[in-house]
């Protein structure tokens, strides 16, 4: 009864019939080895480890060892992590000195395959580092959206709609790692150009919009623009597009000046009254 507790303790690799170093690493099923001589894989689809999550499974593992053992490809000397680098880290921060493994002889696109999936499935990945992982499958092993979609068990056009986050401004990118922007956030502002794309995203993130309060404001400012494009005569001068965009940065929203006769009108739009009172304060500091 105590040796049952005490194998418990030291996880699963604790119940296996004792054997040398090297019979065991002839076995294919779990063995124990020396933390020190497993190492992450430097191809591993997740890169963003949440502190709070890993003390809290640390803990765990101190109570009741890796009940999960950590899947592996045996390199020189060292055992490369497929999937369980989460477990790995954890139980680092355990102090244990052994982890349970198994071994498995996969090329690198298995690995990167095997890796993404676990990933996926334990929902770990944020959007970018998923769609990362797509375009990785996709350009250095040549699979199609077709091919990932079946190997992840997904839809084509979810692989495809995740690759297109690849093409958002890289500052919006980061707000989409960090998780201060969702994947709804991030798909309503791809038809934006890269500089209007910030901007919005910064006043998602400030004004804390929904992604439907958010779709409304985009239609807002497309139906805005239509009307000037088509009433716009042929000769507009182009210095108005210049001040245009010079105040569209300065105040951070939309902008538009209309001209006719070398008379016109500047008009600057917002969507809350709490946008108003921004305005009004950076109005008057350019006043000062």
């Amino acid at each position: 009864m105590t040796a049952m507790k005490k194998g418990l303790g030291k996880g699963l690799g604790a119940l296996i019939t004792e054997n040398t170093d090297a019979d065991r690493e002839r076995l294919s099923g779990v063995l124990e080895v020396d933390i020190n001589r497993v190492e992450p894989n430097k191809d591993q689809p997740r890169k963003y480890f949440e502190d709070a999550a890993l003390q809290e499974l640390s803990d765990s593992i101190q109570n009741y060892g890796i009940i999960q053992p950590l899947l592996v490809k045996k390199e020189d000397g060292y055992f490369s992590i497929i999937a369980g680098e989460r477990r790995w880290r954890a139980a680092r921060m355990a102090k244990l000195s052994k982890v349970p493994i198994i071994i498995k002889e996969y090329n690198d696109i298995e690995v990167l395959q095997v890796a993404l999936i676990e990933n996926i499935q334990r929902a770990d990945l944020n959007p970018l580092e998923e769609a990362l992982s797509y375009k990785r499958l996709l350009e250095e092993y040549g699979l199609t959206q077709e091919e990932i979609a079946q190997k992840v068990g997904k839809s084509r056009s979810n692989i495809a709609n995740m690759l297109r986050l690849l093409k958002l401004d890289k500052r919006v990118q980061s707000f989409l790692a960090d998780n201060k922007l969702t994947v709804g956030h991030a798909r309503a502002l791809l038809p934006l150009e890269e500089s209007m794309q910030l901007e919005l995203a910064e006043r998602i993130m400030e004004e804390e919009l929904s992604v439907r309060e958010t779709e409304s404001l985009i239609q807002s400012l497309s139906e805005e623009a239509k009307p000037i494009i088509e009433k716009s005569p042929v000769t507009r001068n182009p210095m108005l597009d210049n001040f245009e965009s010079n105040l569209k940065q300065l105040l951070g929203t939309k902008v538009s000046i209309k001209e006719k006769n070398n008379k016109g009108k500047i008009e600057i739009s917002y969507f809350s009254q709490e946008e108003l009172d921004r305005l009004l304060c950076l109005l008057k500091k350019v006043e000062q």
